[in-house]
């Protein structure tokens, strides 16, 4: 297991837990619910999520055992059938509304056990979950070959016209009907939003007429995969034919292992509706240019170009140097679709050289990191204010918009707030304009507490500023709130005096900060005053308006402060 965890890691993976069936649903469910479960050892290996090619059994052995250098990358091929004797998969225009795009290809003479056919089917699930996007962007469909004759027709119909037996159902439904049926299946039923409300159902049908599937639903009974297939017909579709491309060669390369004459696979043609004709799969084998002395480079070594050409073809990407070692030509195998760019060659190289080979160095820039003068300021205010007897609460950033609007006595088109788009609870709706409601609702969950409750908080609002890249700006804010018998408006502006003493900024109008009636929705009526430092307004202070204190569940009168500090820094 060590050894395997130690491999795992040399490869890029992680081997996440050793367990078995019995270990999790006891962990899930109880020690009652697991007795009868299987023993048998499972490992979970944390797969990253561009490796398309590691999902299965298959692929990651190979990837492993290419790794060991224990077997060389087999080479795929695709077998082209002679005129007229291939199977052809033809989309009709009705398609285009609904699921535009469909690849096809067949595995001959494939032999299945138990292990290998739960492989198979599991592999179609994790790409369904994956890079089909919950089947939004593609559908698998596999079929038993030998009981359908094509050539095989991809349409969409009324789903009053649709008629099949689906997959494991015992009789005949109409396509609205098994909308109906599998509206209560836990399985399917995140997958009926996907057509459930449009005109046509997209289908595929034999020469016979013969339904094999629904996509993005599910497949027909009558070409249900078995132990006993010979020869499989795989249909992809979707919305997106590249990822079609990648997941049929996906699917093709993993199993064509257990085919007659292994990593063979035969082509299929698919006719567009503009008439055109495709071979698919494409398996598509290219050659990508590197300079050696980049990926030394970008990883921070020193290796030789036919040692690094060596590193390579351990990672399934065949390497060798050309044009007097000043180039590697890595020829990208067709399994690798996660290979976009040079930087993802580089990445495999350096995973194959071992992350924890290179050599830490110092970097070659010379600062002096420091922290950012906000923050330092924050922090020693932080310190200050704890001195002073407040205690620092720590709110979410992120609230309902009655806390800074209604609640408050403001409409929320004045607050400026930004909003989340489709929030998951109502307590997370808005960011947080102002710090008062965290702290208001703080204490209403402290209200056990002794009395007086001093608290403050310096963080950070979010307003609309339609002037900056990202729509919005932060301020951050110092906000302290003093909650007794009485108001203790005192304390809160000798709290105000203490912070501006700190700031250096005396109390004069010319260079320091002053305090002037006003009027705030939060605030009772003649008990609040703005505070005006460098020349501009900072915030305000004043006794809570009783209105405020009820709707925050509070009981007793308290006061509050609130400025930005941004100006002192």
């Amino acid at each position: 297991d060590e050894e395997f965890d130690e491999l795992c890691f040399e490869f890029g993976l992680e081997l996440d837990e050793i367990t078995s069936e019995k270990d999790i649903i006891s962990k899930e469910k109880g020690e009652e619910k697991a007795k009868g479960a299987s023993d048998v050892v499972l490992y979970k290996i944390d797969v990253p999520a561009n490796r398309y090619d590691l999902l299965c059994l298959e692929g990651l052995v190979r990837g492993l055992q290419v790794f060991k250098e224990r077997i060389s990358l087999p080479r795929y091929e695709k077998i082209i059938p002679a005129e007229g004797e291939g199977q052809k998969l033809i989309i009709t225009e009705q398609t285009a509304q609904i699921r535009p795009h469909a690849v096809a290809a067949v595995l001959r003479n494939i032999t299945f056990t138990k292990d290998r056919y739960d492989s198979f089917i599991d592999l179609q699930e994790k790409l369904h979950q994956n890079i089909c996007r919950k089947r939004a962007l593609v559908a698998i469909g596999t079929h038993d070959l030998d009981t359908i004759s094509g050539p095989f027709t991809f349409t969409a119909k009324a789903p009053s016209e649709i008629k099949f037996k689906p997959l494991n159902q015992s009789k005949e439904y109409t396509a609205s009907q098994i909308m109906d049926l599998y509206r209560t299946d836990s399985h399917l039923r995140h997958y009926l939003h996907l057509i459930e409300n449009k005109p046509r159902y997209p289908v595929i049908y034999d020469s016979n007429g013969v339904v094999l599937s629904m996509p993005p639903i599910i497949n027909g009974d009558h070409t249900k995969i078995s132990l006993n297939t010979r020869n499989v017909f795989i249909e992809c579709t979707g919305t997106d034919i590249t990822k079609a491309k990648i997941v049929l060669d996906i699917i093709v390369t993993m199993f064509s292992e257990y085919c007659e004459k292994p990593f063979t696979v035969e082509a299929a043609q698919v006719v567009y509706p503009n008439g055109k004709t495709h071979i698919y799969p494409e398996l598509a084998y290219r050659t990508e240019k590197v300079k050696p002395e980049y990926i030394n480079k970008k990883i921070g070594i020193s290796e030789t170009p036919s040692s690094l050409a060596k590193l390579l073809t351990r990672m399934c990407l065949k390497s060798h140097v050309t044009g007097n070692g000043n180039h590697l030509e890595v020829e990208i195998p067709p399994t690798r679709a996660d290979i976009i760019h040079a930087c993802d060659i580089v990445e495999d190289a350096a995973i194959a050289y071992g992350y924890n080979n290179i050599q830490m160095v110092i970097p070659k820039t010379y600062t002096i990191a420091n922290q950012l003068p906000l923050n330092k300021l924050a922090e020693l205010l932080r310190l200050d204010l704890a001195a002073a007897g407040f205690t620092e609460a720590l709110t979410f950033a992120l609230c309902s918009q009655e806390d800074i609007s209604d609640k408050l006595g403001m409409d929320i088109s004045a607050t400026n707030a930004v909003r989340i788009a489709n929030p998951k609870t109502a307590e997370f709706q808005v960011a947080r304009t102002t710090l008062l409601p965290g702290l208001l609702k703080t204490i209403a969950a402290n209200r056990k507490m002794p009395l007086p409750l001093k608290l403050f908080e310096i963080s950070d609002i979010v307003v609309k500023d339609p002037t900056t890249d990202v729509g919005a700006t932060n301020y951050r804010h110092l906000c302290a709130i003093y909650y007794n018998k009485s108001p203790g408006f005192e304390i809160i502006h000798g709290l105000l005096d203490r912070v501006m003493q700190l700031l250096e900024v005396p109390p004069n109008e010319e260079n320091g900060y002053t305090i002037k009636a006003a009027e705030g929705t939060a605030f009772f009526p003649g008990r609040c005053a703005e505070v005006f430092a460098k020349g501009q307004s900072i915030g305000k202070l004043g006794v809570i308006h009783p209105d405020v204190i009820t709707k925050f569940e509070l009981t007793m009168p308290c006061s509050a402060l609130e400025i930005n500090i941004e100006p002192f820094v």
